[in-house]
């Protein structure tokens, strides 16, 4: 079985806003990254992500990036021994991938893909791909409340 996901949503703005939010680490780090993203996300970089509920900054490396339309990236996929909810995670020996689509829809607004594949199959794999779920679920939610209302909706939520 093939264990991955796939999350979208509509922000109320242009492409290029919306690529940007995501492209850009400072507004990355407004929305997303609740402890900073070092490096913008261009075709062949390595950038850092830390996050306050997944605490210490990790290497993000970018694999592709067409302006206002995709951005593929890989990073250590993270297991669980059992798989267990509360099973502690740790970095696994394998990398999965995440491609970010932003397509302009009739209306002006920006429809936008997460997909992350690549888990094994196995209880800690499908677990964590739950989570990451969740996770990118977060992101656009958070970026949609940035992006069209000035709200950050992480802040202070891990921390």
């Amino acid at each position: 079985m093939q264990v991955n996901f796939r999350v979208s949503g509509r922000i109320s703005r242009p492409v290029n806003e919306v690529f940007e939010a995501v492209a850009d680490p400072a507004q990355l780090s407004a929305f997303f990254t609740t402890g900073g993203a070092k490096g913008r996300l261009e075709t062949g970089a390595t950038v850092t992500w830390d996050f306050h509920d997944f605490p210490g900054a990790f290497p993000v490396h970018v694999i592709e990036v067409v302006p206002n339309e995709r951005i593929v990236l890989e990073w250590a996929a993270n297991e669980g021994e059992t798989g267990e909810i509360g099973a502690k995670m740790q970095k696994a020996d394998y990398l999965t991938t995440v491609t970010m689509l932003f397509k302009p829809t009739d209306d002006g607004r920006t429809l936008v893909e997460i997909v992350e594949e690549g888990w094994r199959d196995t209880p800690g794999g499908r677990r964590s791909a739950y989570l990451n779920c969740e996770g990118w679920t977060g992101m656009l939610m958070a970026m949609k409340a940035w992006l069209e209302h000035g709200i950050n909706l992480r802040q202070g939520l891990y921390k």
